[in-house]
């Protein structure tokens, strides 16, 4: 049975996030894959800056508690809309998909990506925010 939804109607953000894993790539492509994390940041910081991509970095993202003290940090948000973490470790673990979905609760996102340099290869990671 075929659908009849657009694909652009299933993807969230399909232009903001394609523009987005296309910087990631060619960040992996120019760096390699033994640099450090910050160094991938600055690397993202600097292409945003270039396509004239609004963003945060390291965003304070405060937890809903009693008193407002704790907060998270993302590593970019992009648009007010787009949560990117960057890892460069050897393996993506379900700790680092649970600490983004926190913050994609946190800064009521929709959508995260997750980025791992470490890999030959570059896999990123798309993560919906859960409703629970």
């Amino acid at each position: 049975m075929a659908s009849n939804v657009k694909v652009s109607e299933k993807v969230i953000y399909p232009e903001l996030s394609y523009k987005i894993t296309g910087l990631l790539f060619e960040i992996h492509n120019s760096l390699g894959r033994y640099c450090k994390e910050k160094q991938y940041a600055e690397a993202l910081e600097q292409l945003l800056i270039e396509s004239d991509i609004s963003y945060k970095r390291e965003s304070p993202l405060p937890l809903e508690n009693i008193d407002n003290r704790f907060t998270n940090k993302a590593d970019f948000v992009i648009n007010n809309q787009l949560l990117i973490e960057l890892k460069a470790k050897p393996l993506i673990s379900k700790l680092d998909y649970i600490q983004t979905q926190r913050y994609l609760v946190a800064g009521k996102l929709k959508l995260g990506i997750i980025a791992n340099f470490r890999n030959k290869y570059l896999k990123p990671i798309r993560v919906i925010r859960s409703n629970s």
